[in-house]
């Protein structure tokens, strides 16, 4: 690897901190704990403790601070200047204090972050950084070093660069939020206008839809018969479908599973996934498809609806949201009662009307699936452009 400037061992301009806190300092909480360094903003999160099993070293105003395990996923700090008190970090942490008079410690972040230091590491180190980076294998690392007015011209034009990034990102993902908000206006202004339709039926959804059927004679499953169990993770809300798994399990009836059919919609009811929409429509299913029933809701169309009116019906924001409020359990587990779906109120216009709306939505859903695409395309775009732009930044191109 060619450099523009001369190569500096890092040991020239960064001196290991080898002060450690005492016991004291860490139980008053008067010298607070490092938690985690950020991988992506390197910023340093704090404990709320002082609780400490392991040796510690101290951290000083100014300091960069490497993670020895996961330097190389961008586990490098510079805590605060313009902090009044030190930090401390475990032993598997490192404190460098800045030569300032010959480095900019913003560069030195910049650099140790970035692709073109771990092809240094690799050039430099056997093995690069796969065990753990401690100070006897990274100070003696040369970098390039060009003069320090250089150093700080550098640095602010990556800064400059790095905030049109962020910018953009942000525009992105509010693109991205108006579009997935397409749907539901939609699907709002949709049933607003079947409110006032003469041939439109309202009433429970157990009305037009049976709530958790239970296993019937032609649904039961013998003891040794493959069962595919369905993860709630394996429902997919882009496509809304169900992933059937490949593997085959066997498994003992139990009165606390229930299989689908083709056709059933089916609903997550345990936060956070019932919050994230996420539900399907069950089809091209393989063998019998089981499920534990603490984990999904389970709606089958009568003969007055269809599958995907009652799917778009759930994945309504509004309904989300007046499921939501009635939330049991502990938190994190929290589920919707079967009792709401049985007494929520849907609107159901007759079965032509239903699969023409069906078919505009999906039209409606498939010009939002383009623009996702693009937005994903462009986020790819994004975040390869800062590492390209730190590489010609330390190769001297910037």
């Amino acid at each position: 690897m060619r450099h523009k400037w001369p190569l500096t061992p890092l040991g020239e301009v960064l001196t290991e901190r080898r002060e450690t806190p005492s016991e004291e300092d860490l139980v008053s909480g008067r010298v607070r704990i490092i938690e985690k360094i950020s991988f992506d903003t390197g910023r340093i999160q704090l404990r709320s403790n002082g609780t400490t099993r392991t040796g510690m070293i101290l951290v000083r105003p100014g300091d960069l601070v490497v993670s020895g395990i996961n330097a190389a996923k961008g586990a490098i700090a510079i805590y605060d200047p313009d902090a009044t008190e030190p930090v401390a970090a475990t032993i598997h942490y490192a404190a460098y204090i800045p030569n300032l008079v010959r480095v900019d410690v913003r560069f030195l972040w910049w650099m140790l972050r970035s692709r073109f230091f771990q092809e240094l590491l690799n050039e430099y180190l056997p093995g690069g950084i796969k065990t753990e980076l401690k100070a006897k294998r990274l100070l003696p690392v040369p970098v390039p070093m060009p003069p320090l007015a250089e150093q700080r011209r550098i640095v602010a034009r990556i800064e400059e660069l790095a905030a049109q990034i962020e910018e953009a990102r942000r525009l992105r993902r509010e693109a991205l939020e108006a579009a997935q908000a397409v749907n539901h206006s939609a699907m709002s202004a949709i049933l607003h206008r079947l409110e006032n339709s003469p041939s439109t039926e309202r009433g429970p959804i157990c009305q037009f839809a049976e709530v958790n059927p239970r296993r019937s004679a032609e649904a039961r499953l013998s003891a040794n018969e493959p069962v595919s169990f369905v993860p709630m993770r394996a429902v997919d809300d882009v496509s809304g479908t169900i992933a059937t798994p490949e593997t085959r399990l066997f498994a003992e009836v139990s009165k606390g599973y229930t299989c689908f059919r083709e056709g059933d919609v089916i609903w997550a009811r345990i936060t956070p996934c019932m919050q994230n929409g996420k539900s399907a429509i069950a089809r091209n299913l393989v063998n019998g498809v089981g499920f534990g029933s603490t984990e999904f809701h389970v709606l089958r169309p009568g003969p007055k609806i269809i599958a995907e009116w009652l799917h778009a019906l759930v994945r309504h924001k509004a309904f989300l949201e007046e499921a939501a409020e009635l939330f049991k359990g502990t938190a994190g587990q929290q589920r919707v009662p079967e009792s709401f779906l049985k007494a929520k109120v849907i609107t159901v216009p007759p079965l032509p009307v239903q699969r023409r709306i069906v078919a505009e939505l999906d039209a409606l859903q498939a010009e939002v699936d383009r623009l996702k695409a693009l937005q994903a395309e462009a986020a790819a775009e994004l975040d390869a452009l800062l590492p390209a732009i730190l590489d010609r930044a330390f190769k001297g191109e910037l």
